[in-house]
């Protein structure tokens, strides 16, 4: 820029007046031809001109505006006392991290492993052996457990305090703060009633339920007096929130505050005080409950060989309704089928032996039932048994996994079956679902193999890879089979590995398999022995110094 164009831009500036911005916008948006700039020196061009009166009112505009407040200091992160992952670990935690997108969407999934379902099991093994998250890799651990539920409370375990101190920096990452117990901040105990009193009386809701929680969990007295003290003030889904938390340590002494909460207004509040003490088998109401269902299940003596007979109620009464029936049945089902299954589930299993002339359950089980109520009843008694625990009942209906029906005794289904294997050890429910999958194999083994401790046991192991291998001889339809491969890479243990490097090679195609099936096994046994090599290098670099090894996640 020349000497006399400085002079007329100092000249437009020290004269010009003050012209708003929206006008400058304007006439720069229709042009200077059809709307002039308001001031214009003579020796200027309009859009010239326009320039210049932008750039003074800039000027204008940046001196006018005044300096905000100074934000206050965050206080420093705290410390994490935990030992620092091992260096090894980090950079693996780093790629898992990085690759959390995964990989492909749908088709087939090739060789390579699938990071994003590994993270789960690296950030349970650095759990359990108690190392600090590496402070440069909490942003990338935050973001991972936000778009996932499921991985939250192992991520924000293995993240620690520092990472409930950022999320108070950015809302993305508040769902940590609503998912730790208190937002991150210590609880009183029962140390401190004065604490505890406050908390209870003035905290915000998550809190309580959070100090509830806590309470039970160590003192479960004091936590059913703290919620007595303010039951009758509570709002109705506040006090199903809180009836909830006495699952905790659930004992007989809670039995009084439970028969006051089966009056309570809420349907809802006095259905959860009712299974609640369904599950205590000496409550009054599990009592009432087995006068009921024995009025309604008996032997039947009038034929060749002994059978049950039902009788299912002909109403649901007040007294009924008070101790957590529902009257009305779902669409679909029958209002008496309806009410016999609540009553029967709520029984004590202890009922049945006596009623029914001294059996085992698993006579009780063996019995035909007459005039088709087999299906209600097994379906209630299993009911009964998840609720209860009862690993005896449990055992007589799941059966034999041997048993040349793949349904169980009577009506029990696989779901059902799934939930009694609950009930028994980790290692009798694995060797009860091996025999299951030797007999039946794979195509209904899904549901009963993830209830199964991980990494599966050896016979387990053993059962599904066998299994895998005899539908890939068969020609087996391999997509059908890629949910059970996707539990295998995350569950087998990796000494499996041997055992399945036989089954690389791309096998022979039979001229009635799916078209390419042998190209996808081959594909899916490359992925799994990659997988669980991967597993036990991860592992191996989770282990302390000197550990022969950390335990699988």
């Amino acid at each position: 820029m020349n000497g006399t164009d400085r002079t007329t831009s100092t000249d437009v500036g020290a004269t010009a007046p003050a012209i708003s911005w929206d006008d400058l916008v304007t006439t720069a948006l229709l042009g200077t031809d059809r709307r002039p700039v308001a001031y214009a020196g003579a020796s200027r061009e309009a859009p010239l001109a326009l320039l210049d009166a932008a750039a003074v009112a800039t000027v204008r505009r940046r001196a006018g505006l005044r300096p905000a407040r100074a934000a206050r200091r965050p206080e420093p992160a705290p410390e994490d006392p935990r030992p620092a992952l091992p260096a090894a670990a980090a950079r693996r935690l780093a790629t898992l991290l990085a690759d959390r997108s995964g990989g492909g969407s749908g088709g087939r999934r090739g060789s390579s492993p699938d990071l994003v379902e590994l993270l789960p099991q690296w950030l349970a093994a650095a759990n359990a052996h108690g190392y600090a998250a590496p402070p440069q890799a909490l942003p990338a651990l935050l973001d991972a457990a936000r778009g996932r539920t499921d991985l939250r409370p192992a991520a924000l375990a293995f993240a620690g305090p520092r990472a409930l101190w950022l999320a108070r920096l950015n809302p993305d990452w508040r769902f940590a703060l609503r998912a730790s117990p208190g937002g991150g901040a210590t609880l009183p105990g029962p140390e401190d009633p004065e604490g505890v009193r406050l908390l209870w009386q003035e905290g915000l809701f998550a809190e309580r339920v959070a100090l509830l929680g806590a309470l039970r969990s160590r003192t479960p007295a004091l936590a059913r007096e703290l919620l007595a003290s303010t039951w009758p003030t509570e709002r109705a889904e506040d006090r199903l929130m809180f009836l909830d938390s006495l699952r905790t340590g659930l004992s007989a002494a809670d039995e009084p505050f439970l028969e006051q909460a089966l009056g309570d207004r809420s349907r809802n509040v006095r259905a959860t005080a009712a299974e609640l003490l369904s599950a205590l088998p000496a409550s009054a109401l599990a009592a009432r409950m087995a006068v009921r269902a024995q009025a309604c299940v008996a032997l039947d003596r009038t034929r060749p060989s002994p059978a049950i007979a039902v009788e299912a109620p002909l109403e649901c009464d007040s007294g009924m309704e008070r101790d957590g029936v529902v009257a009305t049945p779902p669409a679909g089902r029958g209002e008496r089928s309806w009410w016999l299954g609540q009553l029967v589930e709520a029984a004590p299993l202890s009922t049945w032996p006596v009623r029914l002339g001294g059996r085992t359950a698993r006579e009780i089980v063996a019995l035909p039932v007459a005039d088709g109520w087999q299906d209600e009843l097994h379906a209630a008694w299993c009911r009964a048994a998840v609720r209860q625990r009862d690993t005896e009942w449990s055992r007589a209906l799941l059966g034999s996994p041997w048993a040349p029906e793949a349904g169980g005794p009577g009506a029990v289904s696989l779901a059902e079956r799934a939930k009694l294997l609950v009930a028994l050890e980790p290692e009798e429910r694995a060797a009860w679902v091996a025999g299951f999958i030797a007999t039946h194999g794979l195509s209904e083994a899904f549901q009963l193999l993830g209830v199964c401790a991980v990494p599966w046991s050896a016979p387990l192991g053993r059962a599904v890879v066998d299994a895998l291998n005899i539908a890939r001889d068969a020609g087996s339809y391999p997509w059908s089979f890629s949910g059970v491969m996707g539990l295998a890479e995350r569950c087998l243990d990796p000494a499996e590995v041997g055992r399945l490097e036989a089954l690389l090679a791309i096998p022979d195609e039979r001229e009635d398999a799916a078209p390419g099936a042998g190209g996808y096994w081959a594909e899916a046994f490359q992925r799994l022995v990659t997988t669980l090599r991967l597993r036990a290098e991860m592992a191996a670099e989770l282990a302390p110094a000197g550990a022969d090894g950390p335990p699988e996640g």
